[in-house]
Parts: structure tokens; C-alpha cells; sequence
């Protein structure tokens, strides 16, 4: 508590206390520096005091509900002051001298003031009207003054932690308290120090020429914010306007005509009050403008009344007059206390303000005076707001410390967008803030935010931005020509990025780099990595030395063409935990309420081979991250990840038909089932070859074709964003990728097809002719010379011998039936699960509209072989969905085929 407080304390203390003579003041106060002592708050000590007042009061209900109504409010120094009434319940010695007090001060109510300082009648005199009604304002203003002021206080205290919150680390500036605690430093009205009625004649005994000249004098004194001698201001309830007092007594006519004028004293003390609130730091930029625009108008205003002044002390200033020449300020003077009370109302801050001053130049179309002045305001409160928006859309740079503006600037650091599936750098970073549009800019809101947005990008680049078409904004009514700039710098900063990311950054390059590895564009280059790593990937994934499949990873790269490609440094391997059904699944899940689940689930409870969790992976830096990101590359990974194991498939079907090449050298007369074990092996590779085909050529290509096209007509980022973002989406629809249940039964199948071929490599794999022995012989041969006649029959003879013994072993009863129970197993398992696949997509292609997977019904059934059993299911199906009723034989239903072309 500062010094001045305290004289300011104890001297009330007194006069409410009627202390006069003894020690002075000056004793107190000293006494009261040297002792005084911290009251630190804490919950155990107010919640004492209060229940020690609560036993001492004779209404301790009223005392506690007071208590808490005042808690409420957050009223300053309420603990430390229950407290101290606490302490003096303890003190018998003050408590007797306060009772003594009291009483003294009852009786002589009569020849002293109330305590808050203002005079009343003696006991004797009859209390007049007027007099009782001061009284009343005069009481309730210690109330009411009190709350406004608390008020006022816990407003600016929510908008300086709002603000300092937003700026952390940088404290904007605030006002002493002394601004706040000296009331006359406001040009508004004291209540309750207003000038004695000791000495003033009453109104009603004066003539009226000084009844005349008495009300001019008053006026002149009210229209600047003091209380006059028959015209007193009343006290204030919560915002409402002011109100005023005059003195019953006085002629009815002058009364008519002062109740006129006191509308203008009314409207200036809520212009005074506006502005002195509004120019605090925490009400922002756009206020403080406006606050200034009404000062202003009101030195104007108080000038007029000065002359006014100077005309009434030489006798010239009459009350029509006054009138007269309060006219044209009356109307001024309104128009401000209406916007001022409209933007107290509202609560309007920065763009809010803004809105309401515009909406309000508008509605005053037909009145010219009106629309002139709120333009002005208008004009002068958007200055700061412009300054804002013109280095947003000019530099890409927010200078916003009290939170006015439009677009809100988050902390997110842009490192993110590599790490995070669901990270939003680009649409989270930075934001619309909507009640801070104004209403004049809320159609190009959208371009003001990419403007900005599009030039911090290339700023954060380390590249200077300067805006060739760059113009101070100006607001008018006439929108389009503000409209127009922001505009024209959009269109700057659009092809500023674009042209830095195409050009500079080599956006399509390193599209293509991508789809060359994880659209498997680069054929050589995955023949020679399959092969480098084929024997590394069939491992365990625990069991895998990423290093060595980084080393094999740039021997590949080395080996084949992709050894052109500038940006194959920035491949990259990446051994998922998950295999691709588990990725799908949490991708699928992201934003919805199973993502937490999907998160902390084990990814599988079977052991991963290298192949099912083997992925590529790009590094990309800032700004390309902003197009390919960790979404993006998400995709591109199931992508890649679907049709490598597809290749993988594809090639163990391939080496079984190598293998089955040699089988067919034997004698296998009794071996029937091997002749089906050929034929599912050349359905499997036609299914799979077919899906691979479908994928890459009807699927991937002809979208691809489509981004080229799309982003060479790009006019800005957001177009890039989406073109980009809507090829991903639609190859993986249409590669099944979206749906779980296709890709499920996808699995199945590409499952049954690996057991089936790792069984054939073990059957062909013990039926291979041993040649090792007859290898030296002929390498022998050779040494000494060419092999002789002889030697090459025993040879030939020697093999015909171990075929025959082979075939002999293959061709073995229970050898046989046991291989052709576990190939026609195989062959229904694969044709179930294939007769799944195609009924379910032939019911996507028609009931959701994905005419793409038509096609690959057609490759797949391309001759009708799996038509009929199609039908035939379909007619089980719907069997066992009709109920079992006695209903009369007819034909049978038709079920109608799929269309299918040969190819």
C-alpha cells in the first residue's frame, strides 16, 4: 500500500468516525508505516475470520451471504479486511469505543454530514424532495461507484491475461493504479463532492430573469461534466445513461427547456466515460484509435462550450440561446454516446469494433451529417487494423499483441509434419478468428488468410519478400477498392510459392522421384533389389540388420537406372511394427474414437516377416514437407506396401513354374494331382498378375497423367494441396486400400497363394536330380580332354536310373493321395476366398458406383469360368435370406451375369 493510500485511509477513517482534535492524523500514519506487516492470504485463515464474525454478529446469515455475494465479484482486499474485523471482535477495549461511537454519532445526526462527507437538514427542518433524493444518490453511489470500478477491474485483468498468455515472454504495458484510484482525473461527474448547498438561495424565490441566468450558469457547469448548484448528476447504475436532478422549485418553463439541453450532458458523460476506459492498454489497438478519433470531436465540443462561457459572462448568453447553440453539438455529441454505448454493450474488440462502426455507417444512409461522422470514426478506428492486415498480405508477418486481428497465429513447429499421421501445420498454424472479421473484409477473409499464409512459407525459406503491388489501404464504403488490393497481392503471393516450389524447391521432380519407388515405376531397379534382398527379407524383422538393407538399398540404386535420378539419396528403408491391415486400420481410426485403442494395441500377435513389414520411406525437407508430408507419405507407404507384396507373390509363383519345368521331366503317370497342382498355380499367377496389371495401368497411370495436368494448371498452393491430396484418395480406393473387408479377403488370398508355393518349392526341392557327382567327372573330362562316348552313356544311364527312382518314390500311393488332398484343399480355399472377392466387389461397383472395379471383375472372370458360381452363391444367398414358407413351384430366378470381356 503506497504512502498516499494511507493518508487517504486514515484520513476517511476519522471523518467517518467524527475524530476531530488529539494527535492529529500525522501520529497515525507513522504509527501505521512502522508496524504495518504483510497479510499473506491463505484459505485457513479467511475461512477463520469469517466464522469468528459470524458468531459475534446478531445476523450472521445476512453477513455470510454478503460475504459471498461480495466474493463473488472478486472484490479486492476482502480476506485481509474480514481479517482485520476479525482481529477487532478480539479487542474489548476498540469494541467499546466503537459502541460508544456509534452512539455518539446517533444523536448527533442533526448538525453533522452522513459518511460519505455531504451535508443534510438539521432534525429540525423538514427534509424537501430534492434534498432527500441527494441523500438517496449520494448513499447509493458508495455502492455503486464501488462495482462499476470492480468491474471495470476484473474486465481489464481477464484481457491482460489473455494478452500476456498469447505473448508469452514480452508483458504489455498497463497503467499505474493510480490512473484508476483518482477519480477527478476523469472528465466525468464526482459524485458525492459536488458544490455545497450551505450558501445557494432556493431557485424557487428568485425572480425569473435570475432563475433564467442561475439555469445558464448550471448548464454551462453540467455540459462539462460538473455538478451545478439546482442540477446535480446522479449516481450511475451498472452502464446506463446518466441522469440528472434539478431543483423541483424552479419555473416550469426554464424546466422545460433545461430537460432539453441535459440529454447533450448526458450523452458527454458516456463519451467520457468510453474514453477514458478505451484508452487502456488491454482494449487493443482499434479501440484506442477510436478513443482518440472522440477526444477529439470533444475538445470541439468543449470548445464551443467555452465560448459559450465567454458569451454568458458578458451578458449576452440567454437559455434559448443556449439552445440555439447547442444545436449542431447535440446531434454530434449523441451519435458518439450511442456508438459508445453500443460498443460497451457488445463487448467489441478490434475487428468486432470495426463491424459494428461500419454496420452503423451504413444504416445511416439517408442521414448525411450521421454517415459523415461514423465514417470518419470508422476511418480513424480501422487505421491499426489496416496497419496489421497490410503487413500480413504484403510480408507474411502478424504484429497482433492484443489478439484483434482476423487470422491467429498457433505455435507448431513446422519439423512436425514429418513425424505426426494427423499433424495440421498448414491448416492449424495459422487461423480465421471469425468474430474478429470485420463485415466489410468477410468475402475475401479466405484470400487474406492464403495471402499471408503463402508468403510466410517463402519467408521461413530464408527468401525476402517484397510486394511489387503494395498500397496503404484506406477505408471506404465503396468495398472494391480494398477489395481490389487484397486481391492483387494475393495473386502475388500465389505465384510467388508456386513458383518457388515448382521451380526453385522442384516440386514435380520430386513427385516423380516418389512414384518411381513406391509406385514401383522403376522396373530394373526392383528386379536387382529383390534380388540383393530376398534371402535378408524372409527373416523375422527382429532378425534384419537395417544397415545391410541399407547398403543392398544403394547397391540397387547403383546397379540400375534409377542411378540418374537426383533425388535417390533421399530413399529411404523403414521396417514398419504393423504389417499393412493393422496400418490401414489406424490411419482409418485417426480422429474417431477407437484412435487411443488402435494406438496402444499390440500391432499383431504373429511374428512379421522382413517382406510384410518392409516399407520405403522419403526424406523431405521444409516447404515440399508442406505437399509431402507424413499423410502423404502414408499413403505412398500402403500403396507401396500393397504391391510389393504383391510383386513378392507374384515372383514365388514364377519360380514354382520354374521349378515345375524340371518336374515335368519325370515319369509321373500316376501323379494326377500334380497336373492340378499346375493348373491352380496358373490361376494364382493370373489373378495376381491380373491385380498387379490393374492397379498399375488402369488405376495408377491414367491418375497420375491427371496430377501432371492438374498441377501445370495450378494457380496456387491450395489448389497443388488438393490435386495432390485427391490422387492418393483415389488410388487407394481404387486399389481396394479403403475398404477393410476387400482388403481382408485380398490378404487371404495373397496368404493362400505363399502357402501354396512354399509348398511346391518343398515337393519340387526333394524331387531334384542330384548332378553334383557327375559334375567333377565332366569338369574332369574336360581337364583331360573331351568326354568319350562311354562315359556319356553311363552317364545318360545313371540319371535315367535316379529319374526312375524318383518317379517311382513320387508315384507312391499314399505319397500321391495325401498331395492331392492338400492341393485340392488348396485349390478350394483359393477359389472360395476368389469367389468372395468378386461378389463383393461386383456389389461395390453397383450400389456405391465404383465403376473402376468393374474392371477388375473382367480380367479376373475374363473368360466366365467363375459366372456360374457366382450365380450359384447369389441363389444360396437369397435362398437363405427368404423365410421358409409353403410357396407354389415356378422357374427359377435368374440371377444376371456379370458382363465380362475377353482379353
Amino acid at each position: 500500500m503506497s504512502e498516499f493510500r494511507i493518508h487517504h485511509d486514515v484520513n476517511e477513517l476519522l471523518s467517518l468516525l467524527r475524530v476531530h482534535g488529539g494527535d492529529g492524523a500525522e501520529v497515525y500514519i507513522d504509527l501505521l508505516q512502522k508496524n504495518r506487516t504483510p497479510y499473506v492470504t491463505t484459505t485457513v485463515s479467511a475461512h477463520s475470520a469469517k466464522v469468528k464474525i459470524a458468531e459475534f454478529s446478531r445476523t450472521p446469515e445476512d453477513f455470510l451471504k454478503k460475504y459471498d455475494e461480495l466474493k463473488s465479484k472478486n472484490t479486492r482486499n476482502l480476506d485481509p479486511l474480514v481479517y482485520l474485523l476479525s482481529k477487532l471482535t478480539e479487542d474489548k477495549e476498540t469494541l467499546q469505543y466503537l459502541q460508544q461511537n456509534a452512539k455518539e454519532r446517533a444523536e448527533l445526526t442533526a448538525t453533522v454530514g452522513s459518511t460519505t462527507g455531504f451535508s443534510v437538514p438539521t432534525a429540525a427542518s423538514k427534509i424537501s424532495m430534492q434534498e432527500l433524493e441527494e441523500l438517496r444518490k449520494q448513499l447509493g453511489s458508495v455502492a455503486t461507484g464501488s462495482t462499476l470500478q470492480q468491474s471495470l477491474e476484473l474486465t481489464r485483468k481477464m484481457l491482460r491475461d489473455k494478452q500476456n498468455k498469447k505473448n508469452s515472454g514480452q508483458h504489455l504495458p498497463v497503467f499505474p493504479a493510480w490512473v484508476y484510484e483518482r477519480p477527478a482525473l476523469v472528465g466525468d461527474f464526482l459524485i458525492g463532492s459536488g458544490v455545497s448547498t450551505d450558501t445557494t438561495l432556493p431557485i424557487g424565490t428568485l425572480p425569473l430573469a435570475s432563475q433564467e441566468a442561475a439555469m445558464v450558469e448550471d448548464l454551462l457547469y453540467v455540459l462539462v461534466g460538473v455538478d451545478g448548484r439546482y442540477i446535480t448528476a446522479q449516481p450511475l447504475a451498472g452502464r446506463q445513461s446518466r441522469t440528472f436532478l434539478v431543483d423541483p422549485n424552479l419555473d416550469l418553463s426554464i424546466r422545460e427547456l433545461v430537460s432539453r439541453i441535459l440529454p447533450v450532458a448526458a450523452s458527454y458523460s458516456t463519451v467520457t466515460r468510453f474514453i477514458e476506459e478505451k484508452s487502456s492498454f488491454e482494449y487493443g489497438q482499434v479501440n484506442h484509435a477510436l478513443a482518440a478519433a472522440m477526444r477529439t470531436l470533444v475538445k470541439e465540443y468543449l470548445i464551443l462550450v467555452t465560448q459559450l462561457e465567454q458569451l454568458h459572462r458578458q451578458g449576452l448568453l440567454s437559455l434559448q440561446k443556449l439552445w440555439f447553440y447547442i444545436q449542431p453539438a447535440m446531434r454530434t455529441v449523441d451519435i458518439l454516446a450511442s456508438l459508445a454505448a453500443a460498443v460497451d454493450k457488445s463487448e467489441c474488440l478490434g475487428g468486432s469494433t470495426l463491424s459494428l462502426l461500419h454496420d452503423r455507417s451504413v444504416s445511416c444512409t439517408g442521414d448525411a451529417q450521421a454517415q459523415e461522422l461514423c465514417l470518419h470514426l470508422t476511418k480513424a478506428a480501422s487505421a491499426p487494423y489496416f496497419e496489421v492486415l497490410e503487413k500480413w498480405i504484403y510480408r507474411g508477418v502478424i504484429h497482433d499483441p492484443y489478439s484483434e486481428f482476423m487470422v491467429e497465429e498457433h505455435e507448431l513447429r513446422k519439423e512436425k509434419i514429418q513425424e505426426d499421421y494427423n499433424d495440421k501445420y498448414w491448416d492449424q498454424r495459422y487461423t480465421v478468428v471469425q468474430p474478429q472479421i470485420p463485415s466489410f473484409l468477410q468475402k475475401v477473409a479466405g484470400k487474406i488468410l492464403s495471402t499471408g499464409k503463402y508468403l510466410n512459407v517463402v519467408r521461413e525459406c530464408g527468401h525476402h519478400v517484397t510486394c511489387p503491388v503494395a498500397k496503404e489501404i484506406i477505408y471506404t464504403l465503396k468495398e472494391r477498392a480494398y477489395v481490389e488490393q487484397i486481391e492483387k497481392a494475393f495473386d502475388y503471393a500465389s505465384k510467388v510459392l508456386l513458383d518457388f516450389l515448382m521451380e526453385e524447391e522442384e516440386l514435380v521432380a520430386h513427385l516423380r522421384s516418389i512414384k518411381r519407388y513406391f509406385l514401383m515405376d522403376q522396373g530394373d531397379f526392383f528386379v536387382h533389389f529383390m534380388d540383393l534382398t530376398e534371402e535378408e527379407l524372409r527373416k523375422p524383422v527382429e532378425d534384419i540388420a537395417p544397415p545391410r538393407l541399407e547398403a543392398l538399398l544403394e547397391l540397387a540404386l547403383r546397379m540400375s537406372t534409377a542411378n540418374t535420378d537426383p533425388f535417390k539419396d533421399d530413399l529411404k528403408i523403414d521396417l514398419m511394427p504393423h504389417d499393412l491391415i493393422t496400418q490401414l486400420l489406424r490411419v482409418l481410426a485417426i480422429e474417431t474414437k477407437q484412435e487411443k485403442a488402435m494406438t496402444h494395441a499390440d500391432p499383431t500377435e504373429l511374428t512379421l516377416s522382413g517382406l510384410e513389414a518392409f516399407s520405403f520411406d522419403y526424406i523431405v525437407k521444409w516447404p515440399l514437407s508442406l505437399i509431402i508430408n507424413r499423410k502423404a507419405l502414408t499413403r505412398y507407404q500402403m500403396l507401396f506396401r500393397h504391391m510389393f507384396y504383391c510383386k513378392h507373390v507374384e515372383r514365388q509363383l514364377c519360380s514354382v513354374w520354374v521349378s515345375n519345368k524340371a518336374a515335368k521331366q519325370h515319369s509321373l503317370h500316376s501323379a494326377k494331382w500334380f497336373a492340378g497342382a499346375f493348373t491352380l498355380r496358373q490361376r494364382m499367377l493370373n489373378f495376381v498378375q491380373n491385380i498387379q496389371y490393374y492397379m498399375m495401368f488402369e488405376v495408377m497411370e491414367p491418375t497420375w497423367h491427371i496430377l501432371e495436368k492438374n498441377l501445370k494448371s495450378a494457380s496456387n498452393i491450395d489448389d497443388v494441396l488438393g490435386h495432390h491430396t485427391s490422387f492418393l484418395d483415389n488410388c487407394l480406393k481404387d486399389c481396394m486400400l479403403t475398404n477393410p473387408e476387400l482388403l481382408k479377403v485380398f490378404s487371404k488370398l495373397m496368404s493362400v497363394c505363399v502357402m501354396f508355393t512354399n509348398c511346391m518349392q518343398k515337393f519340387t526341392q526333394s524331387m531334384k536330380l542330384d548332378s553334383e557327382p557327375a559334375r567333377p567327372t565332366l569338369e574332369q573330362g574336360t581337364l583331360l580332354g573331351p568326354p568319350a562316348g562311354a562315359e556319356r552313356a553311363e552317364e545318360r544311364a545313371r540319371k535315367e536310373l535316379s529319374r526312375k527312382g524318383l518317379a517311382e518314390h513320387a508315384d507312391a500311393p499314399q505319397l500321391a493321395s495325401s498331395f492331392e488332398a492338400t492341393i485340392n484343399k488348396f485349390d478350394q480355399n483359393f477359389s472360395a476366398h476368389l469367389l468372395d472377392l468378386l461378389a463383393r466387389l461386383s456389389i461395390y461397383s453397383t450400389s456405391d458406383c465404383e465403376h473402376g472395379m468393374a474392371s477388375v471383375i473382367s480380367r479376373l472372370d475374363f473368360n466366365g469360368f467363375y459366372t456360374e458360381r457366382l450365380e450359384r452363391l447369389s441363389a444360396e444367398r437369397s435362398q437363405k435370406a427368404t423365410p421358409q414358407v409353403p410357396v407354389p413351384r415356378g422357374p427359377p430366378v435368374a440371377v444376371p451375369r456379370v458382363a465380362v470381356t475377353a482379353q
